[in-house]
């Protein structure tokens, strides 16, 4: 593994306390090329987590906070007439940037949440009717509280499964929570700078070899069980596509990339099956009524898959 990856890590789990999974599963998403989906209740460190990935990675970075009244051009960007000038002129907007932080994004209606379907999916925004294209390294880093918290609106299926992971953000152990209180109140956590580790050169040759990371047939066979065993099972009424299968094989890559390995093995899915899924499939009406849970489901339904050898 390339040692700039291995310092990023240390001094991201450094940083970012008690989260050590989800910081290399956001880690290992960026390098996979997709976008990642935060949800927890406030307070947890959501936006903390990206705008310190953003400053170790180098690159650009900006922060929307998703509101009720928020605008699609708000998000992408205008066009207004230059009186001094006595023409049309382009007004980007913050979704031209490397990393973007979409904060709270179940805070703004469905209208304004598919302005990021677009770049999103084809890297490009649409403005006025001309297209522009976004930088070759972008990635939606979008932070949610749970739904059942007031004022916020579920983000629609077809957003959802543009995120390759949904991350669940939990309240750290009674040790990382008073570390971080300690750190805040001696005012070393928040006032300290955190320097680049890497530089966007240096990031496309690490995703280089991450796409040299090798996938045997048994293990395409095991990501395809696994998918189409969510289209068989009665506790699940929305089953995965072919999308899922897609995102699981490449972020099963970057997570073998930062263990060190240069190929796939089952391990790597059994960790990336369910921030990869739970955001894609729905549980039946009866077994959400029964208070099974969508990551139960899941780790229920990958045991059930023979593991290959």
């Amino acid at each position: 593994m390339n040692t700039e990856i291995t310092s990023l890590l240390e001094k991201y789990e450094e940083r970012i306390l008690g989260q050590s999974l989800n910081v290399r599963l956001l880690v290992s998403a960026v390098l996979a090329g997709g976008h990642v989906l935060l949800e927890g209740v406030p307070g947890t460190g959501k936006t903390q987590m990206v705008r310190t990935l953003a400053e170790l990675l180098g690159g650009s970075f900006n922060r929307i906070q998703f509101t009720p009244d928020l605008l699609p051009s708000d998000i992408t960007g205008s066009t207004i007439y230059n009186l001094k000038e006595s023409q049309f002129q382009t007004i980007k907007g913050p979704i031209f940037t490397n990393i973007l932080l979409a904060d709270e994004i179940n805070r703004t209606p469905a209208k304004t949440q598919a302005a990021l379907l677009e770049a999103m999916e084809e890297k490009q925004v649409t403005i006025q009717g001309e297209t522009y294209h976004l930088p070759d390294v972008f990635f939606v880093v979008a932070t949610q509280n749970p739904i059942e918290f007031e004022g916020t609106y579920p983000l629609p299926e077809a957003q959802q499964d543009r995120f390759l992971f949904k991350l669940h953000i939990d309240f750290p152990s009674f040790t990382d929570e008073k570390n971080v209180l300690k750190s805040v109140i001696e005012n070393s956590f928040t006032e300290t700078p955190v320097s680049k580790v890497l530089d966007l050169p240096s990031f496309a040759a690490i995703r280089k070899e991450i796409e040299r990371v090798t996938v045997s047939d048994s293990v395409l066979d095991y990501i395809m069980q696994i998918v189409r065993k969510t289209r068989e099972t009665e506790s699940i009424r929305f089953s995965a596509s072919t999308r899922a299968a897609i995102s699981i094989g490449k972020a099963a890559k970057a997570w073998a990339y930062l263990s060190g390995r240069e190929y796939e093995i089952p391990d790597d899915i059994k960790v990336i099956a369910k921030p990869a899924l739970r955001h894609r499939i729905q549980l039946s009406p009866h077994v959400e009524l029964e208070g099974a849970a969508v990551d139960q489901i899941i780790e229920e339904l990958v045991g059930s898959v023979p593991v290959p050898r």
